[in-house]
């Protein structure tokens, strides 16, 4: 038998006892319910309790401060040093010291107090003539600097898609990232962010290779997704380690969004006339600034490169100044 028909059949058992129950249970006729529920509470909580509709599985509300937060990628900063790279481990060494000076001239015009205001001035681009000048490492390194700033946050981002490194040389495993974005199968670009356990350093990774790589680094996606960047992140600087520009046209996409642009220069390998064919591909950057790595000095200190540092506004204004 039912709840329901046990409730039923304790009226009948009640109404045949002499308790008069209301037909109406408008406000005036409450009492005399009342006074049932008190003298018989075990029909009065049957009635309730068949009358009360069951209990969804569904979750309670999540108020906002209960959200877990993002996880942390940790980057081992041992290892950083151990492979000659910046290092919040080290302020102090060689490596160290010299990306303070690379990196005064950006944050300078990322401040504004530049020669003249720049439109995204906090999007730097890292590239180089060729592969192996050492434009990855120059890009990490800037990253890690700026993120031993105290006013300032930075984003690195992997935009070498066809071989990308980052990942691989902060000892991190593969992510989805950049490519995932453009192609739809990351809903947005805060998703494929890895928040790293370097407090003011983020790394969006290249993610999906892909075969039409240049056509998508060129697309109306990617110039959205750098207007996003810019405008929704404009307190951060956000560096891209970028491909060669004398390899493929990637970099030369890019670099139309680009506020600044820097050009890694082999020491004794890079010609003048890779120099300057690489600069014109990239007229349209209102600032760009070389960057000399791998010297003589390398073999004095153990690390990757010591680096001078050139800079200028336009191609032909460019000028070379060396830091010992």
């Amino acid at each position: 038998m039912s709840l329901i028909e046990k409730a039923v059949e304790r009226l009948d058992q009640l109404k045949q006892a002499g308790v008069t129950l209301p037909d109406d249970p408008a406000p005036a006729a409450q009492a005399p319910v009342v006074a049932a529920r008190q003298a018989v509470p075990d029909v009065a909580e049957a009635v309730a309790q068949a009358a009360t509709p069951p209990l969804t599985s569904a979750a309670p509300a999540v108020e906002p401060s209960a959200v877990a937060p993002r996880a942390v990628t940790e980057i081992d900063v041992a290892r950083l040093a151990a492979l000659g790279l910046v290092s919040p481990e080290q302020p102090n060494s060689p490596i160290a010291e010299q990306y303070r000076i690379i990196k005064r001239p950006l944050l300078r015009n990322v401040q504004g107090r530049g020669a003249a205001p720049l439109a995204n001035a906090n999007l730097v681009m890292i590239t180089s003539s060729l592969p192996g000048e050492g434009k990855s490492f120059s890009a990490i390194n800037l990253a890690l600097s700026i993120a031993m700033e105290l006013d300032h946050t930075v984003l690195l981002v992997d935009a070498d898609v066809s071989k990308p490194s980052v990942l691989n040389t902060l000892g991190l495993p593969p992510s989805s990232g950049l490519m995932d974005v453009l192609l739809g199968q990351a809903s947005s670009v805060g998703d494929v962010i890895l928040r790293t356990s370097i407090e003011k350093l983020s790394v969006l990774p290249a993610g999906m290779p892909h075969r039409r790589a240049t056509e998508l680094l060129a697309s109306d996606s990617m110039n959205r997704l750098l207007d996003e960047m810019a405008t929704r992140y404009s307190d951060r600087i956000i560096i891209f380690d970028s491909p060669p520009l004398l390899v493929t046209t990637e970099a030369r996409a890019l670099a139309t969004h680009m506020g600044q642009v820097v050009m890694v220069v082999e020491s004794e390998r890079t010609t003048q006339a890779m120099v300057r064919q690489a600069l014109s591909t990239i007229e349209a950057c209102p600032v760009k600034l070389m960057l000399l790595n791998k010297t003589d000095m390398a073999s004095n200190t153990g690390h990757y490169g010591v680096y001078g540092y050139g800079y200028g506004y336009g191609y032909g204004q460019t000028r070379e100044a060396s830091h010992a």
